[in-house]
Parts: C-alpha cells; structure tokens; sequence
C-alpha cells in the first residue's frame, strides 16, 4: 500500500458519518496508511477545520506514533498517550482528545486529516498545541498525506 491516508469509514471528498461528528458518538474515525518513506521514525496528525471563522479549528493532534504504525483504530480515547504509542496534543477547545465535525448549523464544512513522517521521535509532552508540534516538525518532515472530507450540520 502506498503512503497514503485512507478510512473505511468514509471516502476522500465524501462526507463524513455523523458517528464521527458532535451530532453522533464523536469517535475518532479508523485511520490507515501505507509504509513511510526510509528514515521515517515517527507520525504526527492534525486533524482540523480550515474554513471556520476566524481561521483554521484544531480538532486533533497526535504525535510521536512509533514508525511501524500503519493505521489508528475508531475510538481513540481521550488523555495523554494513546495505545500502542504516540502523545494527544491539545485541541481547539484545550483538550487531549478527538473533537469531531461540529460546523454552525446550517452550514458545511471541509475537514482535513494531514499525517506526517517524522525523521526523529519529537521532544514534547503531550499536551502541545498544532503550532507547537508544527514548529517542532520544522525541518523534520519526510512527506505528508491528506484525506479530506465536508460535514454538514
């Protein structure tokens, strides 16, 4: 499989289930990707809203995922580390846990999931914000991959 971002849940461009949004459950989708680029030591994610207002609305960080990851389950539960590996950085609304689609009612949103390889394990707690992580990435990054999709409340 090629290092690409995908879900079972939805397709690229599609939208998202409400399972995944604050009108549902708000579980954090499957996840999958394929192997890395060689170096790769690490994957971080941010998952966020760049149409709210006021700019860009953070709904997920994850970072220092070990290398050999290929995927991450649906219910990521909420705290510092995640199983198997890998830290919760702090979303929007200041917590260490997915926050699904939750757009002004009557209005659609396109959401993005964006991985990262990482050529070293980053030196943060968990907690960090998607400024701090990207700014710890600088310099530190292999390749990306995105999977968009709209939610519409």
């Amino acid at each position: 499989m090629p290092f690409e971002l995908s879900s079972p849940a939805f397709a690229p461009e599609s939208t998202i289930p409400a399972r995944y949004a604050c009108t549902g459950e708000d579980l954090s989708p499957e996840l999958r990707w394929g192997e890395p680029p060689a170096g790769t030591q690490s994957f971080a994610l941010i998952f966020d809203d760049p149409n709210a207002a006021g700019g860009s609305w953070v709904h997920w960080v994850v970072y220092n995922l070990p290398a050999e990851t290929r995927g991450l389950p649906e219910g990521v539960p909420a705290g510092e580390t995640i199983g198997g590996g890998g830290l919760h950085g702090a979303n929007g609304w200041g917590r260490l846990e997915y926050g699904g689609p939750c757009p002004p009612t009557g209005s659609t949103h396109r959401y993005v999931f964006i991985l990262y390889t990482v050529d070293t394990t980053l030196d943060l707690e968990a907690g960090a914000t998607k400024q701090e992580l990207l700014a710890a990435m600088a310099g530190h990054i292999f390749a990306q991959t995105e999977l968009a999709a709209i939610f519409t409340r």
